[in-house]
């Protein structure tokens, strides 16, 4: 653990779920000069994927690996003060429709493989086949989920992810992390390096869009699928990608009938969780193969997929998602089928072919500059522990667990356990909410 008179100074560039847990993590372990940098001018940021009512937080993994990591999480998201407010262990029901094809079927399938004789699950998954045993374990199912088949894993639920956020930057705050916030102070404009013949090029810090200068010892990237604006190479190993998220009101009473549900992953239609507790929302994402933004590059870069610079620009869904998650309220809660959507907007992540995180130095920089990029969809579940992945970087000089070091693949379709091929934005129908 570094002292006071030692410690590094650190540069962490964004305020989503990886640059709050390192900043949190490095501080609560001796690191006392770190600088936070966000362009909005709020935390969370609404730039951030992480920023939302709720993500699942589940340790189904085709990759033992990340099987592990995920129960080590959610043990942190069991026990840990700063976590456990937040954490609803509800359970998570993972099941395809009457409709689905093999191919999903499959997946479902696998996933329960992977988990069904690990020690770690222990008398906490089983099979689930036909109505009435969905309805069974879920009696707030009121349509008819026919043909419903796949698992139950009690040892899952979701987690507020906006409300987790913030209590981490709250956390921060009160261990010194100093944030600088807001377009003008808080957007990075171009990293900034120097070069000698001794040390050749590295990192010295960034330069915000207002003109304030950061410098650093060590510059941490975390921007997730923005993060190519400012390191175009970064975008050569991961893509940015969304998912159209989209919510419906309920009213108190509608609410209470379905407190406590699980987590319901309908995988070829949509996935859902129990009314948010504060706002009553239900919230829905069909998880598709995604969308990519190829036309988006400000650098003329079409092989850069990257979200749009604005909020608004994303507060919509497409028309196919609209359509898969009516079909879902059809078959579960048909009185909610016609409901209106709300809140609807595109959820961006950063995507690697493998799914495998990017937590490693940028070469040729020396030390100075990291990237955290990579989260591909399932980076939140892992917050509570995420940060010590950096410090172990930061210790060991280098990237010790090859799945995280700097890649040299071009990106693909994206994992196996996603449903479809991406489309292009351009192209896409948006939804007439």
């Amino acid at each position: 653990m570094p002292t006071s008179k030692s410690s590094p100074s650190i540069l962490i560039l964004g305020a989503g779920c990886f640059g709050l847990a390192t900043a949190h993590h490095l501080a609560s372990r001796g690191y006392s000069n770190i600088t936070v940098l966000d362009k909005d001018s709020e935390v969370p940021s609404r730039f951030s994927a992480a920023n939302d009512l709720n993500k699942v937080i589940r340790a189904e993994y085709a990759d033992p690996f990340y099987t592990d990591l995920a129960l080590e999480a959610i043990h942190k998201w069991r026990t840990d003060p700063l976590y456990t407010p937040h954490y609803h262990q509800t359970g998570f029901l993972n099941v395809t429709s009457n409709a689905a094809s093999r191919v999903t079927r499959d997946v479902v399938e696998k996933y329960y493989s992977s988990i069904q004789n690990h020690p770690g699950f222990s008398d906490q998954v089983r099979r689930v086949n036909g109505d009435a045993e969905i309805k069974d374990l879920v009696p707030g199912f009121t349509g008819p989920v026919e043909g419903w088949s796949g698992y139950y894993n009690k040892l899952a639920g979701y987690a507020h992810s906006a409300n987790t956020l913030e209590a981490v930057y709250k956390a921060c705050l009160a261990l010194g992390v100093k944030f600088h916030l807001g377009e003008s102070v808080g957007e990075v404009e171009s990293l900034l390096y120097a070069s000698s013949l001794r040390s050749g090029t590295t990192c010295i810090g960034a330069r915000t869009r207002g003109g304030n200068v950061h410098l650093a010892d060590k510059t941490i990237l975390a921007l997730g699928a923005s993060a190519p604006t400012l390191l175009p190479s970064v975008g050569k190993q991961m893509t940015g990608r969304c998912w159209g998220v989209a919510h419906i009101q309920l009213t108190p009473e509608e609410a209470r009938s379905l407190r406590g549900i699980p987590v319901t992953n309908v995988r070829d239609l949509a996935f859902f969780f129990e009314p948010d507790h504060e706002t009553n929302k239900l919230k829905f994402c069909h998880m598709g193969g995604a969308f990519t933004n190829f036309a988006g590059s400000k650098q003329g870069d079409r092989s850069l997929s990257l979200p749009f610079p604005t909020i608004s620009e994303s507060a919509f869904i497409p028309a196919d998602d609209e359509r898969y998650i009516r079909q879902l309220l059809r078959e579960v809660l048909p009185d909610l089928a016609d409901r209106p959507l709300i809140d609807a907007h595109l959820c961006w992540i950063a995507d690697t072919d493998d799914s495998d995180y990017i937590v490693d130095f940028v070469p040729g920089m020396g030390e100075s500059l990291v990237v955290l990029s990579g989260d591909s969809g399932h980076g939140f579940k892992m917050i509570p522990i995420f940060g010590g992945f950096v410090e172990t970087l930061l210790t060991e000089g280098r990237q010790i667990q090859k799945k995280w070091q700097w890649k040299r693949s071009k990106p693909s379709a994206g994992a196996a356990w996603r449903s479809g091929e991406s489309q292009e934005l351009a192209s896409v129908v948006r939804a007439k909410l």
